[in-house]
């Protein structure tokens, strides 16, 4: 197996995550599916991978727990060997609506552990396989950030906002450190995209009721952030590091 051409998606069997795992198959990558809780979606996009002649492995992680990271990245190894050729650190979670002065310490911790500690602790054992430094062949990371991190998210999630912006600052950094390495880092920035992560949040008509904010006066698909995710992770992206695309239809 050609390990420039494998890659792990981290919240993988949904939404964003599947529709960059998909679109990944059909540009050739072997995609491993990370999820957290359901192994029944999770399958389902691997198989949809291997409908499109490429290798799938299914992975359970929560990344917001280190320990369960490292054995993530250990289970990849042993599976396709301990190289990588791309990392999506897609998974995330966000919460009800709440201002700050509503929000327990649990909830913070919940987000901040998930959204920013894991993508931390996941580009981390990506580097370790990638980098040059470490003996690695190169490779891409993709970051998943949100046009709430420039927006603020007032009255909303405000924290949800602030991990994010941290993901934005954590891309931009890692870039410079690992430019010399073989590693480009970015990051995609999606607006209000039609998925499943809103009703997560309580808010199952979100994007209906935002959509009229946006320019295009629409919301965006998945497969749309999946198309530029998938393109920053590929060759025609060569001198693309350090940087941030919005996916937001103007707003």
């Amino acid at each position: 197996m050609n390990a420039s051409r494998t890659l792990l998606v981290t919240g993988g069997s949904r939404g964003i995550g599947a529709a960059t795992c998909v679109l990944a198959a059909e540009r050739g990558w072997d995609v491993a599916v990370n999820f957290a809780r359901d192994q029944p979606a999770a399958e389902r996009v691997a198989a949809a991978v291997r409908a499109r002649g490429r290798r799938a492995l299914v992975l359970q992680a929560d990344v917001g727990d280190d320990t369960a990271v490292r054995a993530m990245f250990e289970a990849l190894d042993r599976a396709w060997g301990p190289r990588l050729g791309g990392l999506v650190n897609n998974a995330g979670v966000v919460d009800v609506a709440a201002r700050v002065d509503q929000m327990d310490a649990a909830r913070l911790d919940r987000m901040f552990r998930t959204n920013v500690l894991g993508s931390f602790a996941c580009a981390r054992e990506a580097l370790r396989r990638m980098s040059t430094r470490h003996g690695g062949a190169g490779g891409a990371i993709v970051n998943l950030s949100s046009a709430a991190a420039r927006l603020g998210a007032p009255g909303q999630y405000v924290d949800y906002a602030a991990a994010k912006g941290a993901i934005d600052v954590f891309t931009m950094g890692l870039a410079r450190e690992v430019a010399t390495e073989g590693v480009r880092i970015n990051a995609v920035r999606p607006g209000i995209i039609d998925t499943d992560i809103h009703a997560s949040g309580g808010q199952p008509e979100r994007v209906r009721q935002m959509a009229p904010l946006v320019p295009m006066q629409r919301a965006g698909t998945a497969e749309e952030v999946a198309a530029a995710i998938v393109w920053l992770l590929s060759d025609e992206a060569s001198y693309t590091t350090g940087s941030v695309i919005d996916v937001t239809g103007g707003r």
